[in-house]
This record gives C-alpha cells, sequence and structure tokens, in this order.
C-alpha cells in the first residue's frame, strides 16, 4: 500500500514538474517571439529617446527659470550672528570705551530690502521666462515629431526588406519545382543538359540574392533596434501587417493650403518667432540698465556682552560727603556743598535677554541709485542684444523659407511617388503576364531556360519595385501630412 501511494505521488510530482516546465518555456518563447507594432516602436522611442529626454530637462530647466523671475518680485530677508573673543585693549559693545580687557561679545541682525524701481526689469524678465518655455515647448515637439517619423522611417524599411525577401523566397521555391520538372525532362529526352544547368544557374543566384536579403533585413532591424536603444538585437523583430496606402485627401490639397497650414501648426517657425520674441525682450532687459533704482530697506539690530558693568554707587557707610563748590568773588569765603558719596562698582553682566532688549536699534529708509557712468558696459550690452535681435530676424526669416521649400520639395516627392508606384503595379501586371507565357512555353518546351529565367528575373524584380514605390509612397505621404500639421503620433499607416 505504500508503495502505491509513493508512486502515485511520484507520478503526480513528476506531471507537476512537467506542467510547471511547459508553462516556463511558453514563457520564454512568448517572450522570444514578442513582435513590435509601429506604434509601440514610436511610442518606446518617445519614452526613452536620449534627445528627448534631454529637452524634457530643458523645459524643467524653464521653470525654474520662471520660479526666478517671480523671486525678483519678493523682498529680501538676510538674519545674521556673531560670537567673538576679544583680549587687550578693546571697546566695550554696550558702552563704546576702550579698556584692556578679555571679553565675549554678540551681535544679531535681521535686514529686509525690496526692490521699489528697476526699471521694469523684473516685469521683463518674467516675460522672458514665459516665451522661454514657450520655445523649449516647440522645440520637444519638433523633436518628437521627428523621432517618430524617423521611427517609422526605419520601420518601413524593415518592411519593404521583409516584403523583398519573401519575393525571392517565393521565386526561389518555383526555381526548385522547375529543377524537378527539368531534370526529368532532361531524363526523358525532352529537354537538353544545358536547359537543367541553367536553371541550377538561376537557383544558385537566387540562393545569393536570398542571402543578400537576409543580410539586409538583419542589418535594417539593428538599425531600429538601436533607434529604440534596445539592446537585445538577437530577438528583436517588428509585426508584418501589410500596411496600406491610407491618403485622407491631403495629397489633393493645394500646396499653398498646405504651407499655410504650417505656418500655424509646425513648430518650425515657432520656434524662431519665440527665439526672435526672447532677443526683443532681452533688449528691454538691457536697456532697464539706463535707468535709476530705487530700493527699501528696514533693519533691526541688538548685541550683548559678557563684559562685567561699571556702576556709579554711593557708599552705604558714608553716603553723603561735604566739599568746596567755589568762592565768594567779594570775600573769597569758600562755598560748600554735601554731594552724595559715590565709588565705581563693577558688577557682573544683565541677563543675556535683558541685554538683548536695552541694546537693540533699528534702521530704515529708502535707497537711490542713478546709473552714471559704468566704462559703457550698459551700452555695449545694449547693442549687443541689438545685433543679436538682428540675428534672430534673419533666423525667423530662413526659418519661413526653408518651412515653405521643404513643403514644395514634400508635395511634389508626393507626385512623384504616386506615379512611381502605378507605373511598378502596371509593369508588375504586364511583367506577370510576360513570366506566365514564358512559363508556359517553357512547361512544354517551345522557349530554352534561359530566356524563361530572365523573364522571371524581371518579374521578380517588378515586384521589388512595386514593394520600394510603396513604402516610399506611404512615406512621403506622411510627411506631407506631417507639414500639414498631423501630430507624428496619429498618422495613420
Amino acid at each position: 500500500m505504500f508503495l502505491k501511494t509513493y508512486a502515485a505521488t511520484t507520478i503526480s510530482m513528476k506531471n507537476y514538474l512537467f506542467i510547471l516546465f511547459f508553462i516556463l518555456l511558453t514563457m520564454d518563447l512568448s517572450a522570444q517571439v514578442k513582435k513590435w507594432t509601429l506604434q509601440e516602436c514610436v511610442e518606446y522611442a518617445l519614452e526613452n529617446n536620449i534627445s528627448i529626454k534631454n529637452s524634457e530637462l530643458d523645459l524643467e530647466m524653464t521653470d525654474i527659470e520662471r520660479n526666478d523671475a517671480f523671486g525678483r518680485y519678493l523682498p529680501a530677508m538676510n538674519a545674521s550672528a556673531s560670537n567673538s573673543w576679544n583680549t587687550g585693549l578693546t571697546q566695550d559693545v554696550t558702552t563704546g570705551i576702550l579698556r584692556n580687557q578679555t571679553t565675549r561679545n554678540s551681535s544679531y541682525n535681521i535686514g529686509v530690502g525690496i526692490n521699489i524701481f528697476n526699471g521694469l526689469n523684473n516685469y521683463k524678465q518674467m516675460q522672458r521666462a514665459k516665451l522661454s518655455k514657450l520655445a523649449f515647448q516647440y522645440q520637444l515637439d519638433k523633436m518628437e515629431d521627428d523621432i517618430a517619423l524617423f521611427v517609422a522611417n526605419n520601420y518601413l524599411q524593415v518592411l519593404l526588406n521583409k516584403a523583398n525577401l519573401e519575393v525571392i523566397q517565393t521565386q526561389n521555391a518555383v526555381t526548385q519545382d522547375q529543377i524537378e520538372r527539368t531534370n526529368d525532362l532532361v531524363e526523358a529526352g525532352v529537354l537538353p543538359r544545358g536547359d537543367l544547368l541553367e536553371i541550377k544557374a538561376t537557383d544558385a543566384n537566387e540562393k545569393q540574392r536570398i542571402s543578400i536579403a537576409e543580410n539586409t533585413l538583419r542589418i535594417s532591424l539593428l538599425s531600429l533596434a538601436q533607434l529604440l536603444l534596445i539592446k537585445d538585437y538577437e530577438n528583436f523583430d517588428i509585426a508584418e501587417d501589410d500596411y496600406q496606402i491610407i491618403d485622407n485627401g491631403f495629397s489633393a490639397k493645394s500646396v499653398s493650403e498646405i504651407i499655410e497650414s504650417a505656418r500655424q501648426n509646425r513648430p518650425d517657425v515657432k520656434i524662431a518667432e519665440k527665439n526672435l520674441e526672447i532677443a526683443e525682450k532681452d533688449l528691454q532687459i538691457a536697456r532697464s540698465a539706463y535707468y535709476p533704482t530705487l530700493g527699501a530697506f528696514f533693519n533691526y539690530n541688538t548685541r550683548e556682552s559678557n563684559a562685567k558693568r561699571n556702576v556709579l554707587s554711593i557708599d552705604p557707610d558714608n553716603p553723603t560727603i561735604t566739599t568746596q563748590i567755589g568762592v565768594v568773588e567779594s570775600s573769597g569765603e569758600p562755598v560748600v556743598a554735601t554731594i552724595d558719596n559715590t565709588f565705581i562698582e563693577k558688577l557682573n553682566p544683565l541677563p543675556y535677554m535683558d541685554q538683548l532688549y536695552l541694546n537693540d536699534g533699528i534702521s530704515y529708509g529708502f535707497q537711490l541709485s542713478v546709473p552714471v557712468f559704468n566704462g559703457f558696459t550698459s551700452r555695449n550690452n545694449v547693442k549687443r542684444n541689438i545685433i543679436n535681435k538682428k540675428r534672430f530676424e534673419l533666423l525667423l526669416e530662413q526659418a519661413s523659407l526653408d518651412l515653405e521649400s521643404n513643403i514644395y520639395q514634400a508635395f511634389v516627392d508626393v507626385k512623384g511617388a504616386l506615379k512611381s508606384y502605378e507605373s511598378a503595379l502596371s509593369a508588375l501586371e504586364s511583367q506577370e503576364l510576360a513570366y506566365q507565357y514564358a512559363k508556359d512555353r517553357y512547361d512544354v518546351g517551345l522557349t530554352n531556360a534561359f530566356d524563361f529565367s530572365q523573364s522571371k528575373l524581371r518579374y521578380d524584380n517588378a515586384q521589388i519595385e512595386v514593394n520600394r514605390s510603396k513604402y516610399e509612397y506611404i512615406f512621403k505621404l506622411k510627411v506631407l501630412e506631417l507639414y500639414f500639421g498631423i501630430p507624428a503620433a496619429e498618422l495613420k499607416f
């Protein structure tokens, strides 16, 4: 009975281990066969691209710049405290009397200052901080669009290489069938052996093309993985979706309509516009140095010392004394008076808090500063910013011209890519008919292997050209949509 139970338990444990091993193996295989979609690649790139992260940090820096500008409106408060020991002839901080002594002195101060007017510098700094944030936001938007489009281009390149490899592999499978059929016909004496050698030569050439296509595909996958910062190159692959041409009517729009929309929506010109506005604010800030500045201040200070106090006291044993205070001029008789009999008594210092209360003081007022001459520093700074403003005016003009030129180029590229794709489809249709005709003639021995191989090669090249022109047209169409103002993350493929 014990052996049966042990055997059953052993079998049960084996089943559990087998199931666990199968689950782990399935999970591992599932992790290895992950196929990345285009949307996943774009989202991953936007989240992990180093350039985008740097731009996000620049955007965060503008928030700090804005806080700096806001802080200039607020009063400045400073507090100080000091504690020192003096030996020798030093001044008593509580009486101002010089004496040879060793004392400990402490002082405390709180000061508040506020800028009332400084040529509107604070106001202009706040405006500049807001413009700077907008400029960096536009730069981040442009970088995200560029990265997304770059990822899409690399993704489509991988799809193109996959499609081309599939074309060559499919045609090579046909060649393998032709080798078997030709071999049978040669052995039957229907076809000469030269036809078999020609077909085998075609097979060798196609296998070479397959090897080149596989290498091209691996390189394109490696480039895409590196762009996404994915280190597992070996297991990286994309979903083999058949992306169709989706034209939402943008190719039918006029180029002037696309340019106008791009000026309103694309960040290219907006970046240059904000940089020009920032340069104008910098010029205004530089000119504010010509104006007087007015500020107000308030200070509170107190002090304390451990030096003994010199106090004038009355002798309790002999409180009064009689002393001569003068002489009668006519008789020469002395004039005497009774005064307090005092002496200087050294007492311990007052309590700490009492000294702080008795020795405190305040000061307050206004401070006006008028710039008169500072070695042409302010004037040269203004001239420097005038030149900088002119430079950004030229950059804005150049950005506008570049945008217009790029849109014209994209518009022409779309029209040309569409014609190329349509021509490739037409050529493929003709080459397919020619290939089928050559195949039928070859099967019945009416044409030789060389002519059949050439027809098959032309058909293969026509299929590859259709793939190339298709994905090229898709990409150029999306570039045009991007210029029209469609965000890169919302492009439909």
